[in-house]
């Protein structure tokens, strides 16, 4: 009797260095790759109301899975896939097909950690044995110098202990070919937009990068970004920019879907590296992917309570409302300050926005408005095209003070930061037109204007700020 294998994919959407697909071939006589649309993450609601996945990350997703799909097809095998409660379809379908094993990645946060317990649960009493692989870190965490819960609690402690001591393993190599399904499975037919509540949309032009879901655009964006543009070799100059398309590498939309191994990107950087230039930028772009791995960490040491409102370091934060109307006027860019309604604009017409965008935003809205930051959080993970669990309520704990390498005086100065990063106003006039015609000198400061300049300038009623602008003019 032929031995079975259930891969069943999560956020690991690629063929190259899968660990649960190269154990899986290794072990097994068939193949049988799943993916699923988890019904509660695609058509359910946050705590505050937000779809869990918004219109931008949905079609990302469904992008993804067909790509995958036809990668799959293109090495002899396909792709089931099926819409619902993923410990229900694969329990089902391990007896169905009497597969011996289901292999996925092991997620280690409480909403992905519930389910595949779940599973487990289901599969042993059918004797079948549930497998955990890796794949969304750089590191192994058997290689790492501590056991998880000594993970130091501030990022560059981490990194001074890992960076130039744990290994990172190479990436496994793509399959070159599978088996076929088993007879008479039904792959099952992708579903659409419409189907998690979305009407299908045209991407707003003025998007930093056009996003395409799926590991061959995720491929074709890290050799743009390395081999053909060579934008990598100054990467710290432009990281903080706001405009263009290789302002950043922009490979974490891929990243969290993983159509892009961390792994590989890593062994992709040391080859340019050798072949072609190695200085600041290639390794500020390693710093990166560190970066990852400590929120990640984070998340597996600190559990739910990355998720609580006073954080991993409990800290009183009773002076941040849940204020609705406040919190409104930030999410839909209607503040009045120029720098924080741009980048929220970008968000909301897009799904994306850029780092130095997200850290001021969450800046804003914690420090100015003294708004709870989990609806800030909750936002994000509904809109954002990259959203992973760990780096997003990771970095909203360290803007917040209240995670790793907390610090309680973490404040932007909004204004300062809009004049260093977009000195001549260029990137607010792309998203707020209402002040096209504003001069640079002025266009985050339109609280100077006159009655008559704002007539004159045509700024159509772009709101009255919410805070006192001239407190950051000191």
């Amino acid at each position: 009797m032929k031995r079975r294998a259930i891969i069943w994919f999560r956020q690991d959407l690629r063929l190259h260095d899968n660990e649960a697909l190269v154990t899986g071939m290794r072990m097994a006589d068939e193949i049988v790759p799943v993916f699923i649309f988890d019904e509660r993450v695609f058509l359910g609601k946050t705590r505050f109301g937000f779809p869990k996945t918004g219109k931008f990350r949905a079609r990302f997703i469904l992008e993804s899975v067909e790509n995958l799909r036809q990668n799959l097809r293109d090495i002899g095998s396909e792709l089931i896939v099926r819409t619902g409660k993923p410990e229900h379809i694969l329990s089902e379908l391990a007896q169905q097909i009497k597969a011996s094993w289901v292999l996925c990645n092991r997620e280690r946060t409480q909403e992905e950690s519930a389910v595949q317990d779940a599973l487990e649960q289901k599969l042993w009493g059918i004797g079948v044995e549930l497998l955990y692989t890796r794949g969304k870190m750089l590191f192994h965490t058997q290689d790492l110098p501590v056991p998880v819960q000594h993970t130091p609690d501030t990022f560059t402690q981490f990194r001074k202990e890992n960076e130039n001591i744990t290994p990172v393993r190479p990436p496994f190599p793509s399959p070159t070919a599978l088996p076929p399904l088993p007879a008479g499975l039904d792959a099952g037919a992708l579903p659409e937009l419409k189907d998690f509540g979305h009407a299908p949309f045209e991407s707003d032009p003025r998007i930093a990068l056009p996003f395409k879901g799926g590991e061959t655009e995720g491929l074709m964006r890290l050799r743009h970004y390395l081999w053909e543009s060579n934008a990598i070799a100054t990467y710290k100059e432009t990281r903080n920019g706001m405009i263009g398309s290789d302002y950043s590498s922009k490979f974490s939309p891929w990243l969290s879907a993983g159509c892009l191994s961390p792994k590989f990107i890593y062994y992709e950087i040391r080859r340019y590296e050798r072949e072609r230039v190695s200085n600041e930028s290639t390794y500020w772009m390693i710093f990166e992917l560190l970066w990852r791995d400590f929120f990640r960490l984070m998340g597996k040491k600190y559990g739910n309570r990355i998720f609580l409102r006073s954080g991993p370091q409990k800290k009183n934060l009773r002076h941040l409302k849940n204020n609705l109307e406040q919190f409104r006027v930030w999410a839909e860019g209607r503040t009045g300050v120029p720098f924080i309604d741009a980048n929220m604009r970008e968000l909301n017409a897009t799904g994306w926005m850029s780092n130095r965008g997200r850290q001021n935003t969450a800046s804003f809205l914690i420090k100015d408005l003294k708004v709870n930051w989990q609806i800030g959080a909750e936002y994000f993970e509904s809109l954002l095209l990259d959203y992973d669990p760990t780096s997003n309520w990771g970095n909203w704990n360290y803007v917040a003070g209240i995670g790793s390498d907390a610090r309680e005086d973490r404040y932007f100065n909004i204004l300062t930061q809009a004049r260093n990063y977009d000195p001549q106003g260029d990137y607010v006039r792309l998203w707020c037109p209402e002040l096209k015609h504003v001069p640079p000198e002025k266009v985050h400061r339109p609280d100077l204007l006159s009655s008559i300049e704002k007539r004159e300038l045509k700024m159509d009623g772009y709101p009255k700020s919410v805070v006192r602008i001239e407190k950051w003019a000191r």
